[in-house]
């Protein structure tokens, strides 16, 4: 789960992390007051999406005065900003951070995320702030230094020091920076975070170590420990059908393809969109209904993918281990016949209870393709859709 940047903020700062002071604004009005109420004469006007490479979107202003303030609210609320993250159809606007402006003498990234290779919290950084890391990791990676954190005993003064010496952190500011990364990484532990990212951290004019932006995303399986952040959760600056598997409990991706995919098991869904891209077609999802489905979950599943515009074609592909192939095929034709299938549905049924599911496809009257295999479905699916 994401959060807006001033959500972010609020939460580090109860970790101690130094933060500008801002406010957040849903009209120009509010936008205008918040200005005011900050009393300094830089102000950054800043759109809250949940996406990043807001400022090369013209997302971020800064503004001398109260007349810039409100200029600037204006034309950024209700925009849509299009950004390398959000995809071309952008996200509008609809709230925005009003925080004060601050003097800036240098620019760093700091990065918290869960290394799976390693299987542990990997503590980032670069003095390349202000640059998405992948970029830095494309063109200067020797620029990039890892600290990986035994969990143990969790991020030790040594390696937060050690990491602020690497970044060429200002000698005198050293125990700062270091007490701004443990901050960091208490907040990832304690709210169950998989990313969070300080880009750009900044070293002050007047000796401060800042974090400028905030990106914090969670852990959605951990939610149910942190009320206090589900209560952050924007569901405009989400997906509508993401937001409806989640109400059902379905792992559920939507994605840019036009192939629909209703799957059971993570690994199989993973196989499942490869094997459609090897024989020329493209996933619009990733769908995985559980082990342990009931009909009506599989009916909610294959509505969700029928109400994607972009889908010409859906292949259900399920091996029945905990999951019967009759109850998918029961709710597979619950859900095409209450919407009216009209599109191409390829079927691929393995396991328990397989022939009795395919018994029951071939007596529904819908217009359903077998398949015998995986790849033959695949083939099969991308044959129709094109």
């Amino acid at each position: 789960m994401n959060i807006h940047e001033y959500q972010g903020k609020e939460v580090l700062k109860q970790y101690g992390v130094s933060v500008p002071e801002g406010k957040v604004a849903f009209t120009v009005d509010e936008a205008v007051e918040a200005a005011k109420s900050l009393g300094t004469s830089v102000i950054v006007v800043k759109a809250q999406i949940h996406a990043g490479g807001r400022g090369k979107a013209g997302g971020v202003k800064v503004a001398k005065n109260l007349d810039e303030v409100k200029a600037y609210a204006s034309e950024i609320l209700g925009k849509t900003l299009v950004t390398h993250q959000t995809g071309p159809e952008g996200k509008e606007v609809k709230r925005l951070l009003i925080e004060q402006g601050c003097d800036i003498k240098k620019e760093y990234y700091v990065g918290v995320v869960v290394d799976r290779g390693t299987g542990r919290v990997v503590l980032m950084a670069s003095e390349e702030g202000g640059t998405e890391i992948e970029e830095v990791a494309a063109h200067s990676p020797e620029k990039i230094f890892k600290e990986v954190v035994d969990p143990a005993i969790g991020l030790q003064p040594f390696q937060a020091k050690r990491l602020a010496f690497n970044i060429n952190i200002p000698k005198e500011l050293v125990n700062k920076a270091a007490s701004f990364m443990i901050a960091l990484y208490t907040a990832f532990v304690d709210k169950d975070c998989s990313i969070a990212e300080i880009n750009p951290l900044v070293v002050t004019g007047d000796g401060n170590v800042m974090a400028l932006d905030a990106k914090l995303n969670f852990d959605s399986n951990a939610l149910f420990r942190h009320p206090e952040i589900l209560a952050l959760r924007d569901l405009e600056e989400e997906d509508e059908k993401e937001i409806q598997a989640s109400k059902f409990d379905l792992s559920y991706i939507a994605l840019d393809g036009n192939i629909g995919c209703m799957v059971n098991g993570a690994g199989l869904a993973m196989a499942t969109m490869d094997i459609i891209k090897y024989y020329g077609g493209d996933p619009a999802n990733f769908l995985d209904v559980g082990g342990g489905a009931t009909k009506e979950k599989v009916t909610e599943a294959f509505k969700i993918i029928l109400s994607d515009e972009q889908v010409k074609g859906i292949f259900v592909n399920i091996f029945g281990g905990i999951m019967r192939c009759d109850v998918i095929a029961e709710g597979v034709i619950a859900a095409a016949k209450e919407l009216g299938l009209d599109r191409p549905l390829v079927v691929r049924l393995e396991g328990t209870n397989v022939e009795i599911g395919k018994k029951m496809l071939n007596e529904s009257g819908l217009n359903i393709v077998a398949a015998d295999s995986m790849a033959d479905g695949a083939q099969k699916i991308v044959a129709l859709v094109k």
